[in-house]
């Protein structure tokens, strides 16, 4: 079987459309995008403490409105 981790990444390829791409992500890779017609719905953020601990936390948009959100967390441990 052929290997071709040797050949990848490819510069050639990762670099294809990096000008056109760029702008995009700068706009849409924000924490919080907010635009006509688009933006985030949904943040998420999963903290992991040194003891295995996990606090997950999400923050839903309602019915669209910037206005309303609601949060759910959820605290766990991790099994080992």
């Amino acid at each position: 079987f052929p290997t071709f981790s040797s050949q990848l990444p490819d510069p050639a390829i990762e670099d294809q459309g990096k000008d056109y791409i760029r702008p995009i992500l700068n706009k849409y890779a924000a924490v919080c995008v907010r635009c006509p017609g688009y933006g985030t719905r949904t943040n998420t953020v999963v903290l992991i403490d040194s003891e295995g601990c996990v606090t997950f936390t999400e923050r839903n948009m309602i019915n669209a409105d910037v206005n309303q959100w609601q949060t759910s967390t959820y605290e766990f441990k991790l099994h080992s």
